[in-house]
Formats: C-alpha cells, sequence, structure tokens
C-alpha cells in the first residue's frame, strides 16, 4: 500500500542515470560524464543579462518568448537550416527539456507508440511513458545511427511520432542526408510527426547538419542556446514547428512554465544574434579532444569509433555496469550504457566537454583499471 500514493507514470519510470552519476560523483573525480561544455557564456551574453537586470527587464514576458527572439530565430532557421518558421511557430523554452517534454504531451495519447533509438536519449522513453505512451526501441546500425529500414519495420497503426537526434547523445553519430530525407518521407506517407533533437547541431567535424524540417511539415524541431554558446545553466530552449502543432504546444508549456526567463532570453537574443567566434574555437577544441579521446580508447583495447559529432565517444566494452563501475570507483565519471536503452548494454559514454589535460590524466587511469 505504501506506493499507491503515487501516480503509476511517475512510479514506472527511475532517476536519470546521468543525473544520478553526476550528482553523487565526488568533488575530486574526473568528470567525463556529464554533456556540459567546459567553457565559459561569451562575454557579450553575460552582458546582455547584466543589462537586463540593470534595466529591470525582469517579469513575465509573452508565454511565447519575447517577440525579437522568435525573430531572430526565424532567421537563423531560414539562414542556417533552410526552412521557414514564423515568429509565432517558435515557443522559448526552459531549455530543450521542456521544449520535448510539451512536444510530446501536444502529441501522444496513452497507447500511442514513439519510435526511439535503443540507445538514445534518456529523456525520450521517460517523457514518452509519463505522457501514457509506448517507446518503441529501433536498434542502431553499424554506424550507431537509426536507418530507415529499421523504422518502416516497427511502424504499427499504434505509431504516433519518431524521435530524431542528429548528432546523437550518447553516440556522437551524425545522420547522412539521404537518411533524413527517408525520414521525411515515411513521416509524410505514415502521416506520423517527426521530433527532431538539433541540440548539437554547430559541433558537428565531419559532414554538415540537416533539419528534417527541409523536406517535411510534419516535423517538431527541437533546439537551445546550452550546447552551442556554453549556456546550459542558463535553461533557454525553443521549439518550431508549423502553427497547427505550436498552438497545442503553447497551450502545455503556459501551464507548467508560464514562460521562460526574461533574463535568459535576453541574453540569448545576444546569443543567436552575435559572433559565432567563440562557438567556432569550441567546436575545433572539440575536435581535438575526440582525436586524442578515441586513438587513447582504441590504445586500450575498447573498440571506439570516430565520433561525427557532439562531444561523447561511445566505445564497446565487456559489460557496461562493470566497466563504468570500476572507472567512477576509481576517479573517472563515465555513463554506463545501458543508462540510455538496454541495447546499450556493452557501451559507456565518454563525454570530452572536459579539458585535454583531464582527458589524458583520465585515460591513465582507465590503463591501470583495466
Amino acid at each position: 500500500m505504501a506506493g499507491t500514493k503515487f501516480a503509476k507514470r511517475v512510479l514506472d519510470i527511475d532517476i536519470s542515470g546521468i543525473r544520478k552519476i553526476f550528482e553523487s560523483a565526488g568533488s575530486g573525480a574526473i568528470n567525463l560524464g556529464l554533456g556540459q561544455p567546459d567553457f565559459d557564456t561569451p562575454a557579450n551574453i553575460k552582458q546582455a543579462a547584466i543589462d537586463a537586470i540593470n534595466e529591470g527587464f525582469t517579469g513575465y514576458t509573452f508565454g511565447s518568448g519575447i517577440v525579437e527572439l522568435r525573430e531572430a530565430l526565424s532567421c537563423k532557421f531560414k539562414e542556417e537550416n533552410r526552412f521557414d518558421a514564423a515568429p509565432n511557430e517558435i515557443i522559448i523554452t526552459s531549455g530543450a527539456s521542456e521544449a520535448l517534454e510539451i512536444a510530446i504531451a501536444a502529441l501522444v495519447n496513452p497507447g500511442d507508440e514513439v519510435l526511439i533509438a535503443n540507445p538514445g536519449f534518456v529523456s525520450y522513453n521517460a517523457l514518452t511513458e509519463i505522457m501514457g505512451g509506448k517507446a518503441v526501441g529501433v536498434p542502431l546500425g553499424d554506424d550507431l545511427n537509426m536507418c530507415p529500414v529499421d523504422i518502416m519495420e516497427r511502424i504499427s497503426k499504434k505509431t504516433k511520432a519518431m524521435i530524431i537526434n542528429s548528432p546523437s547523445n550518447p553516440t556522437g553519430a551524425v545522420q547522412s542526408k539521404e537518411n533524413i530525407r527517408a525520414f521525411a518521407e515515411i513521416a509524410d506517407d505514415h502521416n506520423i510527426t517527426i521530433i527532431s533533437d538539433e541540440v548539437y547541431e554547430h559541433f558537428i567535424y565531419e559532414g554538415e547538419h540537416l533539419s528534417p524540417a527541409r523536406y517535411s511539415d510534419n516535423v517538431i524541431t527541437v533546439n537551445a542556446t546550452s550546447k552551442t554558446y556554453a549556456m546550459t545553466g542558463w535553461r533557454i530552449g525553443y521549439v518550431a514547428a508549423k502553427a497547427e502543432y505550436t498552438e497545442q504546444m503553447l497551450k502545455v508549456h503556459q501551464y507548467v512554465q508560464a514562460c521562460a526567463n526574461s533574463i535568459a532570453q535576453k541574453a540569448a537574443f545576444a546569443a543567436v544574434t552575435g559572433p559565432m567566434d567563440q562557438v567556432i574555437k569550441m567546436r575545433e577544441e572539440f575536435r581535438k579532444r575526440r582525436d586524442v579521446l578515441v586513438k587513447g580508447m582504441n590504445a586500450l583495447g575498447l573498440k571506439c569509433e570516430l565520433p561525427k559529432g557532439a562531444f561523447y565517444v561511445f566505445p564497446s566494452v565487456p559489460d557496461s555496469a562493470e566497466v563504468a563501475g570500476r572507472f567512477i570507483s576509481n576517479g573517472v565519471i563515465v555513463v554506463p550504457g545501458t543508462a540510455f536503452g538496454d541495447k546499450g548494454d556493452g557501451y559507456i559514454r565518454v563525454s570530452y566537454a572536459a579539458s585535454m589535460f583531464d582527458i589524458q590524466r583520465a585515460l591513465g587511469i582507465m590503463e591501470r583499471v583495466l
């Protein structure tokens, strides 16, 4: 009887494996577990927030966000992503996490199915289940990507949506243009909505980023300033889709959040409209770290593909929990692949959003442990 006071939708999910490890890590540990750039937010962005405070811009904003930020994002989508999203088709959210929540809440009825990469980012399964839906895992191919054939094999009359994440967390894989187009065609042919999580779009080292919304109107695009501008704690995300989608998502957003942080929205405007110099520097530094980490992992005997994007490597290991546990107990925080789905067993996720010094120290500890 002890658990009956709580809703089944909450009892049936677990605490995020990523957050559990992050919040229990010792102060002296080398943290290669968290997806957070180890760079400071650029000065022009911080100054915009300071100016907003000094000018008294500290009250509620429109539920969908300040107009100038939505206008700037509308231009960004047109110029960078090559699809049209009017300012009234954009909602500013409290991080990409809330953007995912309101997208899934607006789409999924109890019993509906959502196609999700397995292994894939931890929030997708949990949010689907909270809404009463069923997460249908799609295994990854040798390139650690979902492929259109595997998507087609798992479509049923109950399929409501598919979640595409490119570049991917946890694998760092980047979808090809051919696959993105194929996903868009599948969505149109089967009346399925794509939720496209694009938070790592600016961290691609080989190839290019492509938004499914270029090829289909049945797409909800989720993004944030968090990774691109080293603004994880500012909690600004955004979602763009045709008005029929955003009208429904806005209802949920207004009741769970009212509006995103006003000061952080001003900072986000400065980010989106400002120079990209620091972003480019971050990307080049991540590329160097990636190359060192992949070479080091393979030298340790852990097969590790070269990821084309994000800031994670996903090496194969004999036993996820065992290897991750040994690394963690010796002061190197990594995430077992099982945190991202049952098909993640046999892998660990290692983030290179850490200094080169820490990465090289961590490789030394891993070598001793193995």
